[in-house]
């Protein structure tokens, strides 16, 4: 008896129309996306290593770009690595790992993401391999704090992240007053979401003195961790999560190509703070060449709990059940994998759910 399917296909009007005239093809793909989320993309773990072991394997006519925020960084700091899958492993396994006890200080779970780096990438040699990927181009989002934003006080940091609430509210680019987007591009290529306006942007090459710090700036959630200051090459500043502004991104990723999207829902939240605004979601014209592969409801409703990852979890489950339960989340996004495979091999059917 034939299983429910476990992968949904969104795709965007351009987009369907060239799937459905040539198929998913590595090299049509220019862009591919990763969001904000947390642990949510243990969820996508399994996809993740195929598609940077087996289907963007090799050689590539032209560059293939990744954009991504927060643990969407972290995941494609593995992938420009020479052993995309074994870097993937290794973040997911050092991920589910992680444990907070109770009580624990700001600057202890601080420096357990600063270890957990060290398991994403180990020596030098790994950052000089995301570097100098010549087919797959690393590029990420963090964010500089402005105002009460930037205080080390976390009580004034909390007021600032108040107010920066409220602006958002009346308007997403009142988000500018408070948190400037700092794009860290690959050096060798420009990506072509280089010229994003829709906020203040400042846009910094990735270098051997940076890398790491843009990484752990992107995923620093403000109030959760210690904020990098004065990251080389971006300026003197606090910077934090790609995510408060770009958490899922609602930007114009590239008129060229198709743009891929492995994302654990099927809708779009701009940025942070737009979670708990039901009415702030990504705009389609962003959205015409871009693919979004995402877990079907059904898929997600048999996981344990009947969802996937959270980082709430750290919290409202014991680390044993916390770690077998994301372990088979991970497990089961073996199933995306089976089907991305179908999809490839020209199965559209995706397309309908």
């Amino acid at each position: 008896m034939a299983r429910a399917p476990a992968l949904r296909l969104i795709a965007g009007p351009g987009a369907r129309a060239r799937l459905e005239r040539d198929g998913l093809q590595a090299d049509d793909i220019r862009v591919m996306a990763g969001a904000s989320g947390g642990p949510k993309w243990l969820a996508l773990a399994r996809l993740d290593e195929y598609l940077f072991g087996e289907f963007f394997a090799g050689p590539r006519e032209t560059p293939l770009h990744l954009i991504g925020s927060s643990s969407g960084a972290w995941r494609f700091a593995c992938f420009a690595q020479a052993d995309p899958a074994a870097a993937s492993r290794r973040f997911a396994e050092g991920y589910q790992q992680i444990c907070f006890r109770p009580g624990m200080s700001f600057d202890e779970i601080t420096r357990h993401t600063h270890t957990l780096l060290d398991v994403v990438l180990p020596d030098a040699a790994a950052c000089q391999q995301v570097l100098a990927n010549p087919h797959i181009k690393l590029n990420l989002i963090a964010t500089r704090a402005r105002g009460l934003n930037a205080a080390r006080a976390r009580a004034l940091q909390a007021a600032g992240l108040g107010l920066t609430a409220l602006a958002n509210a009346i308007h997403r680019r009142a988000l500018g007053g408070f948190f400037e987007r700092v794009l860290f591009h690959a050096a060798s290529h420009q990506p072509p979401f280089y010229q994003l306006n829709d906020l203040p942007t400042r846009r910094v090459a990735l270098a051997e003195n940076n890398v790491r710090q843009a990484i752990l700036a992107s995923g620093a959630i403000p109030l959760v961790l210690s904020g990098i200051p004065d990251i080389p090459g971006a300026g003197p500043g606090m910077y934090y999560d790609g995510g408060v502004t770009d958490y899922h991104f609602d930007i114009p990723f590239s008129q060229d190509g198709l743009v891929l999207y492995p994302h654990f829902y099927p809708t779009i939240t701009p940025g942070w703070f737009d979670k708990a605004l039901k009415w702030r979601r990504g705009n389609p014209r962003h959205y015409d060449n871009v693919v979004i592969l995402c877990p079907t409801d059904e898929w997600v409703a048999a996981l344990p709990g009947g969802r996937i990852p959270d980082r709430r979890d750290f919290t409202r489950l014991p680390d044993a059940q916390r770690i077998r339960d994301w372990g088979e989340a991970i497990k089961r996004s073996e199933m995306l994998v089976e089907d991305f495979q179908r999809l490839q091999q020209g199965d559209l059917s995706a397309l309908r759910r």
